[in-house]
């Protein structure tokens, strides 16, 4: 396999190799034939001063190679530092090779047979050694194996007069093997150089094939955050004005339409939710961290969400609180959205009987479990239920509207907080889908919040609304709606009309604002100064934004952040809350 086969980077390896390993090597290799021929001269002064010079100048200059080519190899082009480098390391090792063999010469008429001997065995010894450390550059070993040994070998017949044929028949066989084993050796290097190559080849395929994913996946990623935000925009414009309609309709005929229209805008806002939460999931993005939260107060405030589901449904949904508080360590993002979507699942595939929401001691666990009067699982189903876009064949004749999604966003969901889910189920007879935290220190009591009656109508209001929205329809939306709560609203779609309705002599109680708007300013910062200017109202976020830092931010510093399409009747109970006590 010849050294030109392989490309000019692993080349300029092997000549890195050469300066690692042989040019140290070379520097030491006249030492023992040196030391012998001393012995051979009778033990006379003048030849050990002389082959002391030459061990130091040989040290010394392969010093200085090695340098010179160290030094070359960080500045040259690969091409210049082979064309420059490979005939200097060849002559290099011709000259070594003439210097190894040189006690052969100088001491070829004044010697005895065993000093011939010693000198051969030596010889022997040093061109074995470099069979290994040469062979990176085979045209280095060949010239060294040409001076260092064969030339030497020619000898034979007449270094060891008595002994000569037989001692060249084992020297030509030893020659044989020498070169034999270098090639081997040369070999075993380029086939190194060549791993090495394709090895590197291979990592940067790798990391080229993962840069693309990563950059799919950002991409990805920032296309849900778009569509997260414009998507959104339109459902939570459609679901104030649906309320609007509920509010001003009239006639009974419709109450029905209205209603499970109400329920499809419910419907397609879950699903939305879940595959943007499964996504973010997916991205390996990163939640909120881990905090106490009190889990009574969180699990009714997702039981209320679906108290009107399940009622348009027929269905019983209940839940058992305990005794004591529960706290535990959790992402309150997440583990609302679990909890959300087994009850939303409990209610999907229950055709009659109901839904208890659970919330059970455990040892060190608090556990979070949701009981349904359903179709059950098999047992052989209950493995893969939890992942993304899996539906068992019954699931399609009782509810076709689902994509297999919810589940997998509750099992990501634990994965992420630290928490273990699970399930136990009877085909035909039910299940029990639970969630388990560690339990945590309680800080204090946690007043329960009350559950409303979702199928009464929603009261008056009063007060007054400040609304920061870019957006047309939602602003119509919202104009429309707390007209019929009788709250006195101005809208604005920039900071610069906000503080214009506050220059006006308008006072609010409540500021609501957007965070993405169109004037490119952000709505936290506007939030922010509103609330400076009106210190005694209260504020929020509304944003069909998920992962914005501003909106991080926001519930870091403790504003409250309502997420588009927010729920008509939770927005109903906020504004109650607040404008009653402002």
């Amino acid at each position: 396999m010849p050294t030109e086969s392989i490309s000019q980077a692993a080349r300029v390896k092997c000549l890195r190799l050469i300066a690692d390993k042989a040019y140290p090597e070379l520097a030491t290799l006249v030492i023992p034939p040196g030391l012998a021929w001393v012995y051979a001269q009778q033990h006379a002064a003048w030849p050990m001063v002389l082959w002391c010079l030459v061990i130091m100048l040989m040290a010394g200059g392969m010093w200085q190679l090695r340098q010179r080519l160290q030094r070359d190899m960080a500045q040259l082009q690969p091409q210049a530092l082979l064309e420059r480098w490979e005939p200097i390391v060849t002559r290099t090792a011709f000259v070594s090779g003439l210097v190894a063999c040189a006690p052969v010469w100088l001491a070829f008429y004044r010697s005895n047979f065993e000093f011939m001997v010693l000198v051969y065995v030596a010889l022997s010894g040093t061109t074995s050694a470099a069979a290994t450390y040469l062979t990176p550059v085979f045209k280095a070993f060949k010239s060294f194996f040409t001076t260092a040994w064969l030339l030497p070998v020619v000898l034979v017949v007449w270094a060891f007069p008595k002994y000569g044929g037989f001692i060249l028949a084992v020297s030509v066989l030893y020659t044989f093997i020498m070169y034999k084993h270098a090639r081997a050796s040369h070999g075993f290097v380029l086939e190194q150089a060549r791993l090495e190559e394709h090895s590197a080849f291979l990592a940067e395929q790798y990391k080229q094939a993962k840069d693309q994913a990563e950059g799919a996946l950002q991409a990805k990623s920032q296309f849900f955050s778009t569509a997260s935000h414009d998507l959104r925009q339109p459902v939570h414009a459609m679901g104030m004005l649906i309320e609007t309609l509920r509010q001003r309709n009239h006639d009974q005929l419709l109450k029905p339409l209205l209603t499970d229209l109400h329920s499809c805008v419910r419907s397609v806002n879950l699903m939305f939710n879940s595959l943007l939460d499964l996504s973010r999931i997916d991205a390996s993005q990163q939640p909120g961290p881990l905090q106490l939260v009190a889990l009574a107060p969180l699990v009714q405030e997702v039981f209320t969400l679906f108290t009107l589901d399940a009622a348009q449904r027929g269905l019983a949904l209940r839940w058992h609180a305990p005794r004591q508080d529960a706290w535990v360590q959790a992402d309150p993002v997440l583990l609302r959205q679990a909890l959300g979507n087994l009850i939303h699942n409990a209610l999907r595939y229950t055709r009659s009987g109901g839904v208890l929401v659970g919330l059970r001691r455990r040892g060190a666990q608090w556990q979070l479990q949701v009981w349904d009067t359903g179709m059950g699982v098999a047992q052989h189903e209950q493995t893969a239920i939890f992942s993304p876009y899996y539906r068992h064949e019954n699931a399609w004749q009782i509810d076709s509207a689902g994509h297999g999604l919810g589940l997998a966003v509750v099992a990501q969901c634990a994965q992420r907080m630290g928490a273990t889910h699970g399930l136990r189920s009877q085909l035909g007879k039910g299940s029990c889908f639970w969630l388990s935290l560690p339990a945590a220190a309680s800080t204090g009591p946690e007043a329960a919040l009350p559950i409303p009656d979702l199928s009464a109508p929603l009261a008056k209001l009063g007060g007054r609304c400040l609304v920061v929205e870019d957006d047309p329809y939602i602003t119509s939306a919202w104009q429309a709606l707390l007209q019929d709560w009788g709250v006195q609203a101005r809208f604005a779609s920039d900071g610069a009309q906000a503080f214009a309705c506050l220059d006006n002599d308008f006072t609010p109680q409540v500021i609501l604002c957007d965070q993405r708007l169109r004037s490119g300013e952000s709505g936290f910062e506007i939030l922010q100064a509103l609330l400076e200017r009106c210190p005694q109202a209260q504020g929020a976020m509304v944003s069909g934004e998920h992962q914005a830092p501003e909106l991080v931010q926001a519930e870091e510093e403790g504003y409250v952040v309502l997420r588009k399409p927010v729920d008509v009747r939770e927005m109903h109970a906020l504004l109650q809350r607040w404008l009653m006590h402002s």
